[in-house]
């Protein structure tokens, strides 16, 4: 993690998961502001330009997904829940409203930092002018989807059936028009493009997600999976995808995800 981060919020009414949060957060170099309340915690946000927001579901005056709504109304930061042990509802409320990735209580503190840092390694701030300027002349002039470089190799634009995703800017739009990607969705569409028609199982796509959390031998839940089957359904929704007539994710049932063929 680099040694100045910016700025963590942590929402959490909780005394003593709070202080723990904030500490794990300092101990990463984050300068750190703690609010025992939704609305304290979105002016602690808004004041202070944070990077990261851990925001409690539970809270005593606002729930943390209004937290979350009010929060995603001016910053893109990345916002980590936290969530009751085993309620998938949390789980699944919580991605579907714009969160980037939660945990469920308790958890260990090195799995907090460790998720932090993955969010981290692959910003999604808001690109530089002069990048994005290149990307629009670059996708005005280019003849649509030509062919796709082979899987693992590296090119700016990825195309496929009108979606143009340009991984360093980290910038997609369709046909034409810009798409509002979290951290996850751009991932993990990413990784669709990129692999270009080979299927990616649920597991593969957690890894994705989660990067070095998960390695190769890491156990993968149910709730990540299904995490992941949320995030594919928020995806469809902002690409006005009909699951039935596919144009770009095909569901492999009982396996996975892949990229729809082409159209002429």
């Amino acid at each position: 993690m680099a040694n100045d981060p910016g700025v963590a919020v942590v929402i959490e009414d909780d005394a003593d998961v709070r202080n723990l949060v904030g500490a794990v957060l300092q101990q990463s170099g984050f300068d750190v502001f703690m609010a025992s309340t939704g609305r304290d915690g979105v002016e602690l946000v808004r004041a202070n330009d944070a990077t990261v927001v851990t925001v409690d579901v539970g809270l005593p005056d606002i729930d943390g997904y209004e937290v979350l709504r009010r929060i995603r109304g001016f910053t893109d930061c990345y916002v980590v829940m936290l969530t009751s042990r085993g309620d998938e509802l949390d789980t699944l409320t919580a991605l579907q409203s714009g969160a980037d990735d939660y945990l469920t209580k308790p958890f260990r503190p090195r799995e907090l930092r460790a998720r932090i840092a993955a969010m981290l390694r692959r910003p999604r701030g808001k690109p530089d002018p002069q990048v994005l300027a290149a990307h629009v002349a670059e996708v005005a002039t280019s003849p649509p989807d030509p062919p796709q470089p082979q899987f693992g190799t590296r090119a700016p634009l990825l195309q496929h059936n009108g979606l143009v995703l340009n991984q360093d800017a980290r910038t997609a739009s369709l046909d034409g028009a810009d798409l509002t990607l979290t951290r996850s969705e751009f991932d993990l569409l990413h990784e669709m493009l990129k692999s270009d028609g080979a299927v990616r199982t649920k597991a593969d796509l957690v890894r994705v997600v989660r990067g070095d959390l998960y390695g190769e031998s890491a156990y993968i839940s149910e709730s990540d999976e299904r995490a992941i089957e949320v995030h594919i359904g928020n995806l469809r929704r902002k690409l006005l995808e009909d699951p039935k007539l596919p144009r770009w994710l095909q569901t492999v049932r009982g396996v996975g995800y892949r990229l729809t063929p082409r159209k002429d």
